[in-house]
């Protein structure tokens, strides 16, 4: 384990209110890198100046749901949270406050408050869509490592600009992928990638029915500030009216503030397992050709990954699959065999005998962090990379951008994996990036 450096060795950080007046996100700022003394204890005791010191941004109920499980770490302290609405801010708190029996927790409207605190070692955010990749980068600049929900960017450019960061920043990031340290997933993957079901030839990811909102809700009064915070709330996208329905999760499917036509919202998860078990992390299907039931990709090496469109909910109205499997399945077909498997943890091979091996493995819910909160801790005393980096993050969101794009402009498009442009198609690589509004 490498070695402490004591936080009086950092180089001066901006003052406060500089750090606050900063609304373009740039990307040429270097943070010195160091690990402080709370990043380098764990065990079941644990000194609190031992500790890694959380503050979390966005305390919505994905984030209730991450950090019933951080909670649980005896190296981790959440010491503050972010919210622009005051409801969620409370509950917050309260959760927090109640674990660890104090009322020490500390609220702040604006997430840049909380990353101006130079005690805080790492961040975990779990705001809507369209603020990701820009507190993951402000994030960085100030020092923090960084536990992003997906998708991380809501661009091709925003995966782009992330990975950036984080390399010249020698920042730690983890992408909300978590079914990569979930068993069964695990399993599968193994399967494919040790030749258990041949030579791959198809890899398939389920995604939500893709929708395309681009509809404003009906104007209603904005809140006062201490409540809801709209313009905060809306940060990097476009303005619009304020409506309760937004702010409650009625933004999901609207393409200002949403990822490819909600494909990400699977995608991210089922896109990426299928690039792990076809050992593509340093590459991305050349191919996106869009259809009304798929998206069909493929590899240069001739390997198809066909993205299977799925109703929301999820249920038995999906003859192509096997639904007992739960939600996010993924299948993986080789010339010798195929594994299917999904979030209630049981995996369904073509063979008999390797279904009774399979019938001994672990089930976890795919939904659960717990694992993979404890891959970044861990990275984040080592400073090594984890399961979900951002290069692993880059190609496969991109991948799944790309297929969106196939989709909404509704022709196949063929990218350079490389350069990660889109080969004679102008308007698909104007597509690659979105204008932010600015929102300071």
């Amino acid at each position: 384990m490498q070695s402490t450096i004591d936080r009086s060795q950092r180089k001066e950080t901006p003052s406060r209110r500089d750090f606050l007046s900063t609304a373009a996100i740039a990307t040429s700022l270097a943070i010195p890198y160091f690990v402080s003394a709370k990043a380098m204890g764990a065990g079941e005791n644990v000194a609190p100046s031992e500790k890694i010191t959380l503050g979390v941004i966005g305390m919505g109920p994905r984030c209730t749901y991450d950090m019933k499980s951080i909670l649980q770490l005896k190296d981790v302290q959440c010491v503050a949270i972010s919210d622009v609405q005051a409801s969620r801010r409370e509950a917050g708190k309260q959760l927090v406050d109640d674990f660890y029996g104090t009322t020490d927790c500390r609220l702040y409207t604006d997430f840049r408050e909380l990353l101006a605190r130079d005690d805080i070692d790492a961040v975990l955010i779990a705001t809507g869509d369209r603020w990701h990749a820009a507190a993951s980068i402000l994030a960085a600049q100030a020092g923090k490592d960084v536990y992003s929900e997906k998708p991380c960017g809501i661009t091709i450019g925003d995966c782009q600009n992330i990975s950036q960061i984080f390399a010249s920043t020698g920042r730690i990031f983890q992408a909300g992928t978590q079914r990569r340290s979930v068993p069964n997933f695990q399993t599968a993957v193994s399967l494919a990638q040790e030749g258990r079901l041949g030579k791959i030839e198809s890899l398939y990811a389920t995604v939500y029915i893709p929708t395309l909102g681009n509809e404003w809700l009906p104007a209603e009064p904005t809140p006062p500030k201490a409540i809801c915070d709209w313009n905060m709330w809306l940060g990097p996208a476009p303005w619009r009216p304020y409506n309760q329905k937004y702010v409650s999760g009625g933004w999901r499917g609207q393409y200002d503030f949403d990822s490819g036509a909600r494909l990400l919202d699977w995608g991210a998860h089922t896109l990426d397992l299928c690039q792990w078990a076809n050992q593509a992390d340093d590459t991305l299907p050349v191919t996106y050709e869009p259809s009304d039931e798929n998206i069909v990709c493929t590899y240069e090496n001739g390997v198809k990954l066909v993205i299977d469109f799925l109703p929301d909910p999820f249920g038995d109205r999906s003859p192509r699959w096997i639904t007992r499997l739960g939600t996010c399945p993924v299948r993986f077909v080789g010339d010798e065999g195929s594994v299917e498997t999904g979030d209630e943890g049981e995996i369904v091979a073509s063979s008999a005998a390797l279904n009774r091996e399979l019938a001994q493995s672990p089930r976890v819910r795919g939904l659960d962090v717990s694992a993979h909160a404890r891959n970044f801790f861990d990275c984040v005393k080592s400073r090594q990379q984890t399961i979900c980096n951002p290069t692993v993050m880059r190609r496969s969101h991109i991948a799944c951008h790309a297929a969106a794009l196939a989709w909404i402009l509704q022709r196949t498009l063929t990218i350079d994996p490389k350069s990660e442009t889109f080969i004679d198609d102008d308007e698909a690589n104007r597509l690659r990036f979105r204008q932010p509004r600015l929102w300071a």
